[in-house]
């Protein structure tokens, strides 16, 4: 307890620093958690800002001026920001759904954690089951027995929706589907999913037990684009082929996309993701779209035709991008050394605990942003690596917007007996 009381000292030095031109977008300090009303008809979510930007002030009106929201015809919907996390606009948010294909958004994630643990490597040799050859819906066609790689079905599965090639990297990864299952139930428990419980690996199952919600897919689509960007490398590619070599000879597959929102005529550059539907669960999609360094991600569920789905996903990404203002702070001013009274050493290193993001919600001139390097004189050892020592202040017009805090970058044990000996003698050599 002293040492946190020691770490946590009180800060008395404010250095005021004028930001200059700042990069296009907008960065979220503080969480910007946004509530709905209206569910039923789909509103515009009117965001809580922090405690520290008044409820009358320009940054709030701003935020409650964002009412209405497009109209889709999807009874559940979510648009959030993919950087922040923060929801700009639901509909139903939270009703659980079949979510079909959308399922392959997971699993997606499992074949990328197990790819970057080192567990399995792109050009692994992937044998197709007789389980997995015996997947209906959309399928790639694979036979049992046959060798296809890693790239080659995690292809499949984003361009052509493959439930066969789902079930064989399934199987590959965790030995049966029902283990991977469980995988995927336990990552999405991680991201704080609570609106969802997976039956199978790819959506084709009819059980009323596999269920999500649109906040969900979206948060599970953020985890996905966000941890692994490279799934865009796939997920923008129209048409492309795969070679099946069985015992009939080797024959070319042709894989065409069925995110058609990939070749409408928008303002936006769509980025994926990936598409869903059963007489069960409707149409459902998770689009992903970047312009001008904002990204946005649109999941649409039961939408009433395939249409449908990807209009509405259109409509709420275009409505993001004529609201929505990113900013990343991804050069914060340089740290200066802090002084350390009673320690081994007396100084220690900072480092910033973060990148200071915040999404505004109509238009905010960034270029106007202040930062505030707030730190103390001095603190006292010993000061532990990792602690809180200050923080970096984002002001808008004089509202703030949100901080980022400032860590000891190293640690610094408190001086003993010794310690002050040695300097002594050292000083008196100095002085000889």
């Amino acid at each position: 307890m002293k040492r946190m009381r020691k770490c946590m000292a009180a800060w008395g030095l404010s250095l005021a620093l004028a930001a200059g031109p700042l990069l296009s977008g907008t960065v979220l300090g503080a969480e910007q958690k946004l509530s709905a009303e209206g569910a039923a008809s789909g509103t515009i979510r009117s965001a809580e800002l922090p405690p520290s930007i008044p409820a009358g002030s320009s940054l709030a009106k701003a935020a409650a001026a964002l009412a209405g929201g497009p109209e889709i015809a999807a009874p559940s919907a979510v648009l959030m920001e993919a950087a922040t996390g923060q929801v700009i606009y639901e509909k139903n948010a939270d009703e659980k759904r079949s979510p079909a294909s959308i399922t392959k958004i997971m699993t997606l994630i499992l074949i990328f954690d197990a790819l970057e643990s080192g567990k399995i490597k792109m050009t692994d040799e992937v044998v197709t089951s007789a389980y997995a050859k015996s997947m209906g819906g959309s399928q790639v066609f694979l036979e049992e027995g046959e060798i296809q790689t890693v790239e080659t079905l995690i292809k499949c599965i984003v361009i052509a929706s493959g439930n066969d090639a789902s079930v064989a990297m399934a199987e590959y990864i965790a030995g049966d589907e029902g283990t991977f299952v469980q995988m995927m139930n336990e990552r999405a428990a991680g991201l704080g999913m609570t609106g969802t419980h997976f039956v199978d690996c790819c959506g084709l199952t009819e059980s009323p037990e596999h269920l999500t919600t649109a906040r969900d897919i979206a948060v599970m689509s953020r985890e996905l684009i966000n941890r692994y960007p490279q799934i865009h490398n796939y997920s923008t590619i129209w048409m492309d082929t795969i070679t099946h070599v069985t015992k009939q000879g080797a024959k070319e597959f042709g894989l065409a996309n069925t995110n058609k929102l990939l070749k409408m005529a928008v303002n936006f550059n769509v980025t994926g993701l990936k598409t869903g539907s059963t007489s069960i669960a409707g149409y459902c999609l998770s689009a992903t779209a970047e312009k001008d360094g904002v990204r946005l991600i649109a999941s649409v569920m039961a939408a009433p035709d395939y249409k449908a789905r990807f209009a509405d996903a259109a409509a709420l990404l275009n409505y993001g991008y004529a609201n929505c203002r990113l900013y990343e702070d991804k050069e914060p001013p340089e740290l200066p050394m802090l002084s350390v009274s009673g320690g081994v050493e007396d100084a220690a290193g900072l480092r910033y605990g973060g990148t200071f993001s915040y999404l505004g919600l109509h238009g905010e001139d960034f270029t106007a942003v202040e930062r505030t390097l707030v730190l103390p004189e001095s603190v006292e050892a010993p000061l532990a690596e990792g602690c809180a020592v200050g923080t970096l202040e984002y002001t808008l017009n004089g509202e703030k917007l949100g901080e980022i805090p400032i860590l000891a970058d190293e640690s610094v044990e408190e001086a003993g007996y010794l310690d002050y000996l040695e300097d002594l003698f050292a000083e008196w050599r100095v002085g000889q």
